[in-house]
């Protein structure tokens, strides 16, 4: 596919995490200033691209039902004659290229989510290619940053992981871990100043490990990063995920308690609470560590929310070990909290254990859910009649529907006859569901 000055569509799909946002917002820059302009009607599209996720065995199969249809639209395509290339990005395309190759020869490229910066380049040159190189410095090198045009705008300021948790793809699909320089990011920060951003959420997969270089080419960490965002006055919020309990630094913690632009909402994820399991699946961390962290954060800033992951029925987890589970979250209380049955990937150690049955993970998953579905329903439904912060980032379904996020990072609905996108509002809590609230500006 030869570059020309003719307009050329991209259709581009996202799965998985934020940081894939992030990349398919970087890809769609470098893809401009080739002449690709992104449609949401992938039959008109002359690029496709699949920006993949592989930590869990469905979203992996996922994709290759994507590719599949994908396949049938573009016999569709080529009987019309028009050139219509395929390409496989992400974590799916860094672990399984040659797997993708076999099961779907109809992809035309495949990049690794390390690679993906080269795509202009690997286009030009029509050959089929699989890009899977580890090549972070080099990348943020060669990215171009455009404003997403949303209120809020996702930075990737951390990359990879060293904690090798044995359940976790992510070590061996987005390498070790990298930390851009402070000067780089707030580079980044400045373009989405100048659009109008409002928030900032910065993103990694253990994003508090983020240990970058300053102008003096010192290394310092997260707080130190969220303290130099927040100097910028166009900024109102910063937040940043997903983070490990091992990297929660005393000043990352003390950060939470005096910088106000610093949301008072933290996802920390455990994936259990017992501590044999927690063993087992390498996390580096025991439930009482897990738990000085709660209370030193709540010692600072004591309305903090908090968020969390769990897997069930991790191999060898008995019904002991998910008793202790369910007795830790009623403990600390979550606001939101994501979770999922343990998923085999290939590769990992936790592979080689002994699983546990499906209707066992089932049973377990439906009381764990139960569970985190009421803790979540009473936080919400403690704002009714009170009055709280709402930054408005987009459009209802609805005329004169707008939605935004509280501090709190909930959900909040509101109706009113004046744009609100982009908007700091006190609102007051009408209502609240299972994971809403509804709002009014009037008093």
């Amino acid at each position: 596919m030869k570059n020309t000055n003719i307009s050329k569509k991209l259709f581009i799909k996202s799965y998985g995490c934020q940081m894939n946002v992030y990349d398919s917002d970087r890809i769609k820059n470098l893809l401009e200033v080739k002449g690709f302009h992104e449609t949401s009607n992938i039959e008109e599209a002359d690029l496709i691209i699949l920006n993949t996720c592989h930590i869990r065995e469905k979203a992996a199969e996922k994709v290759y039902s994507d590719i599949g249809r994908i396949n049938r639209l573009k016999q569709k395509a080529e009987c019309r004659k028009k050139d219509f290339k395929l390409v496989v990005a992400g974590c799916v395309a860094q672990a399984e290229g040659l797997e993708i190759k076999k099961r779907s020869p109809n992809v035309d490229y495949i990049v690794g989510p390390q690679s993906y910066h080269n795509l202009p380049e690997i286009i030009e040159s029509d050959a089929n290619i699989i890009n899977d190189d580890f090549l972070q410095h080099e990348k943020f090198k060669n990215l171009i940053f455009k404003s997403s045009k949303r209120v809020s705008e996702f930075i990737t300021v951390q990359e990879g992981c060293d904690k090798f948790c044995s359940f976790c793809v992510v070590p061996y699909t987005r390498g070790a871990e990298f930390s851009r320089p402070v000067n780089d990011i707030l580079k980044e920060v400045k373009i989405y100043c100048d659009a109008g951003n409002k928030e900032i959420i910065l993103l990694g997969q253990n994003v508090n490990a983020y240990h970058g270089t300053n102008k003096y080419n010192k290394q310092v960490d997260l707080a130190y990063l969220i303290n130099c965002i927040s100097e910028f006055d166009t900024i109102k919020r910063i937040r940043y995920m997903t983070s490990h309990p091992k990297d929660m630094s005393d000043s990352l913690i003390k950060c939470h308690g005096y910088n106000e632009k610093l949301m008072p909402f933290l996802h920390l994820p455990i994936q259990s609470g017992s501590d044999k399991v927690l063993k087992k699946m390498n996390r580096k961390h025991t439930v009482k560590n897990y738990l000085d962290i709660v209370e030193k954060l709540k010692s600072l800033r004591p309305d903090i929310a908090l968020s969390s992951d769990f897997i069930v029925g991790f191999p060898n987890e008995d019904d002991k070990d998910f008793d202790e589970t369910l007795q830790f979250v009623d403990n600390v209380k979550f606001v939101i909290a994501y979770s999922f049955m343990y998923s085999s990937r290939p590769g990992t150690p936790a592979a080689n254990l002994k699983h546990i049955g499906l209707e066992v993970k089932k049973a377990r998953l439906y009381s764990l859910q139960n569970l985190l579905k009421e803790q979540q329903k009473s936080f919400n439904k403690s704002f009714v009649n009170s009055k709280i912060e709402v930054l408005f980032d987009r459009k209802g379904r609805y005329n004169n529907q707008y939605i935004g996020r509280s501090i709190y990072n909930q959900s909040v609905f509101i109706e009113h006859n004046k744009d609100l996108i982009g908007s700091i509002q006190k609102v007051r809590i009408i209502k609240s569901t299972d994971f809403a609230l509804e709002a009014s500006l009037n008093e």
